[in-house]
């Protein structure tokens, strides 16, 4: 009986006004955006009178949480920097000197007098110059410092190893500590670049770790990757240290203990200076710009109790003696101290702007960065080029939006009516789950909500299609609804799983754009299959109790195949696989004698996005840069059907220089004054820089991740079917990446991170269909138990044959508008989906299927209701 209880279609209609609530307010993005950046400011301590009229732009009651835009949307600078935790291994032992020295002096009748020695790496090397027999006694005296390590994996571990070598007693850090420091120092990197970040009151930054000791940087709106790199680059490491004496010779030996270090203010005046700080920065509780009693800019800083007493029992010591600030290794200045300073609070001079030291002040206040950073990879997006991204999103989005509206109309009518309304909802349903997570959108992000467009009425076609069957032989439209849902369900339910399955790999193994596409890939199959099985089912049961038509989805409608074929698909069965074997060979040709174009995702380098009224000249942009001597420069313009006849755009690559050395700021700031002098009305929209580390950490990623998504599809079909199955399925989606590699190969597109992306959703495409197709082959075997396996399997290719193209079609139409619509910047990947869906849907039918055929299968009916003979495969819904 076709009917669904009240309780369920409250449930179903409570889910989509929830969704549809969340995803509201991004329908008035500026004004939610105003409203949520007053109560930000409020929350902060502004004036709330003043901000009455943002706050009024949105009812408070109402959701107001927003898709944040990422940088390819919005404009802003993207970072990814490893922290040398190493560093810190060095100033810990360093800093252990004090300790140790005083422990061994208050010992010295029995261990004699001691020495720092010079050592190679993170150790501390102490010598006992008279007595070097009692290194052994000296040893166990130190290891009496020992701490246990604060960490759950060094839990019963101390944070110091102390050994002998001859005279010599040497401390170093145990691995249990080692880790910990590793773990606590990127931890407080995190914390202190948020903080410096949040200083600048920049909008929706992200700041994530990213793997052991790495964090991804992204700001909207800064202008620039080197404006943030000033930002959080400078570790503004402070010290107090006691001056030994002054000198002119940057070479003299500073002595044991001591440290040489340049004068910030006075050119060639070094330092000498006892190498364990007073007081360092750590101990700073606030810093604020100022003005001395001279009117120059200044800081001024007040230290935490613990720091207070130590300044000033060191003034009140050394009266007449200097006294130097070192900031990041040079000496900003080195008072003579006049006098005791007690209350820990005194001010920093020296050759200041007043923009130098506010922006002292925010790093001082911010703390200092516990170990340096090198920056692997670094984007600067314009935000012009985040506009035109935003306008051809929308644009792609309306137009294939309304091809397939109109396509499932002409082919289902009021049946196609229901499965629009569901693509609105389940649109809706994307971007409420999108704001509740605060997930980020970028320009991949809404290619993967495009092309959830196109795949979400996958699951409504196949419900139709059965509808279809079912009215021939079921007795009433009613029986056939209900049929028809019933036995579409294990179609849909594989097809999603597996889809869903490298969307999660994609997830895991991708980062940025690639993870963002993954998000709303694996959302919208969420969407899709609730608004395919719950919302457009309870639409048809409502209409179907007011109106109890005799039948339906009959009659005439656009139709891409007849209704009935009868396609001998596998008379030429060597023919179709002689095909792919030829194509596949000339794909891995291509691949071994010229290789890929790898984008600068895997080269490493620096791609530099230009802009400019006058048209493109390569020649003149090559030989404005040819004179530099900066090794392998590339330019190409970009085409664009989207652009304006004022609009020209090229890209200039600049390969890395080595295996270790990235492109630096200066060779950009070279490039892109060489050019402008050429062209002096150009604009750079974007500059990216990847680091050789990290290209060739991604090509091994890259593999990894389509290896990973063709394993998990191996098993998953392999215990819903049997192997005969899986085996057809994952030699269909070789077929499928060797096809799509060799395409890229010999045309020569550009191959970068985003087509991985391409390649593991066609993975998931390809499998879609095949399953579809495998569920039906499925089904066929108990249903004709004496029929020859050949004779089955066309049997399941021409019932599944409509619902085969009609999906193909409808993906494509999608695909297509973001192709010609959706702008040049993801013009590669949309060309890697289109291949994918073409060679896609051809392997479904031509090699898989073929492949199956020709292993066979066990077709063990012993077991009343059997599913390809494993217990797995009984969940049939």
């Amino acid at each position: 009986m076709l009917q669904i209880d009240l309780w369920k279609r409250l449930v179903i209609l409570g889910v989509v006004a929830l969704g549809l609530l969340l995803a509201l307010p991004n329908a008035f993005y500026p004004r939610v955006e105003m409203h949520n950046d007053a109560a930000a400011a409020i929350e902060a301590g502004a004036d709330p009178a003043a901000l009455q009229d943002e706050l009024a732009l949105w009812p408070d009651w109402m959701p107001s949480d927003l898709v944040n835009l990422g940088l390819d949307l919005r404009g802003g600078a993207h970072l990814l920097a490893e922290v040398q935790v190493e560093d810190v291994y060095e100033a810990r032992v360093e800093g252990m000197w004090p300790e140790v020295r005083d422990l061994l002096r208050e010992e010295r009748d029995r261990v004699g007098p001691i020495r720092l020695q010079d050592s190679e790496g993170p150790e501390l090397r102490v010598r006992l110059v008279e007595r070097p027999e009692m290194a052994g006694e000296a040893a166990s005296l130190v290891r009496g410092l020992a701490r246990p390590v604060t960490s759950l994996t060094g839990a019963g571990s101390t944070d110091i190893n102390v050994t002998t070598d001859g005279p010599d007693v040497i401390v170093r850090l145990s691995e249990a500590e080692q880790r910990a420091t590793d773990e606590r120092t990127v931890r407080q990197a995190l914390e202190i670049i948020r903080r410096r970040i949040d200083e600048t009151g920049t909008r929706e930054p992200t700041i994530m770790r990213q793997g052991a000791d790495r964090i991804l940087i992204q700001v909207p709106g800064i202008g620039s990757a080197a404006e943030l790199k000033d930002l959080i680059g400078t570790t503004a490491q402070l010290t107090f240290q006691p001056v030994v004496s002054r000198s002119s010779d940057a070479d003299e030996n500073p002595g044991v203990g001591n440290e040489i270090l340049p004068s910030l203010d006075e050119q060639g005046v070094f330092y000498i200076l006892e190498r364990s700080p007073v007081v360092t920065g750590e101990e700073l509780v606030d810093a604020q710009p100022d003005f001395d009693q001279n009117g120059r800019p200044a800081v001024s800083f007040r230290f935490n109790p613990t720091g207070a007493r130590k300044f000033g029992d060191y003034t009140a010591d050394n009266i007449g003696n200097p006294f130097a600030i070192v900031l990041d290794g040079e000496v900003i200045s080195a008072p003579v101290i006049q006098s005791h300073i007690p209350g820990g609070s005194g001010i920093i001079t020296g050759n200041f702007s007043v923009e130098d030291s506010t922006q002292l002040a925010v790093l001082l206040r911010a703390g200092a960065l516990p170990a340096g950073l090198e920056f692997l990879e670094e984007r600067t997006v314009g935000p012009e080029l985040g506009a035109d991204s935003i306008e051809a999103g929308k644009i792609a989005t309306a137009v294939s939006f309304l091809l397939v509206l109109v396509y499932m109309f002409l082919s289902y009518g009021r049946f196609g009516i229901f499965a629009n309304i569901a693509l609105f909802i389940n649109v809706g349903l994307i971007f409420g789950l999108l704001s509740l997570i605060g997930a980020t959108l970028t320009l991949p992000g809404i290619a993967g909500i495009v092309l959830t467009i196109g795949m979400a009425v996958d699951a409504n076609v196949l419900v139709f299609e059965r509808i279809k069957e079912e009215m021939k032989t079921a007795k009433g439209a009613a029986r056939a609804i209900e049929l028809g849902y019933e036995k579409a369900m294990s179609a849909i339910v594989d097809a999603n799983i597996t889809t869903f399955l490298t969307a999660l790999i994609l997830y895991a193994m991708g980062s940025g754009p690639v993870r963002g596409f993954a998000i709303t890939l694996g959302l919208g199959i969420i969407t899709s299959v609730f608004t395919a099985l719950f919302v457009t089912r309870l639409i048809a049961v409502m209409w179907f109790e007011r109106k109890r038509p005799k039948s339906v989805l009959q009659g005439r409608a656009l139709r891409l195949v007849p209704e009935q074929t009868s396609f001998d698909f596998f008379s030429w069965w060597k023919l179709w696989l002689g095909i792919s074997g030829v194509m596949m060979l000339v794909a891995l040709g291509s691949f071994g004698l010229q290789g890929l174009n790898f984008g600068i995702d895997f080269k490493g380098g620096t791609t530099i996005r230009t802009q400019s009224a006058e048209p493109v000249d390569v020649g003149q942009y090559r030989d404005a840069v040819g004179d530099l001597g900066l090794g392998d420069i590339s330019i190409t313009e970009v085409f664009d059907p989207t652009f304006g006849p004022d609009v020209n755009v090229a890209m200039i690559r600049i390969q890395a220089q080595d295996d270790t050395e990235s492109v630096t700021p200066e060779m950009i700031a070279q490039v892109e004054a060489a050019v402008q002098s050429a062209v002096p009305d150009i604009e750079f929209t974007s500059v990216e820089s990847v680091g050789p580390k990290v290209s060739g950490e991604l090509i091994q990623a890259a593999i990894i991740a389509v290896a990973l998504a063709i394993g998990a599809v191996l098993i998953y079909i392999w215990l819903r079917f049997e192997w005969q199955f899986a085996v057809g399925a994952v030699i269909a989606l070789v077929h499928d990446v060797a096809l799509t590699v060799g395409v890229f190969s010999e045309l020569q597109i550009q191959f970068d991170l985003a087509i991985i992306a391409a390649l593991l959703t066609i993975v998931g495409y390809s499998l879609n269909d095949t399953v579809v197709v495998f569920d039906r082959v499925r089904e066929n075997l108990r249903k004709y138990k004496k029929k020859p396996l050949r004779e089955v399997l066309n049997i399941s290719i021409n019932e599944t044959l409509s619902r085969t193209m009609m999906t193909s079609v409808t993906t494509l139409l999608a695909l297509f508008a973001l192709y010609f619509l959706g702008g040049d910047v993801i013009r590669g990947f949309v060309f890697a989906m289109i291949w994918g869906v073409v060679v896609g849907t051809y392997s479904s039918i031509f090699v898989a299927s073929t492949v199956l055929m020709w292993l066979g299968v066990t077709r063990d009916w012993s077991k009343p209701d059997a599913n390809a003979g494993t217990q797995f495969a009984n969940v049939d819904a």
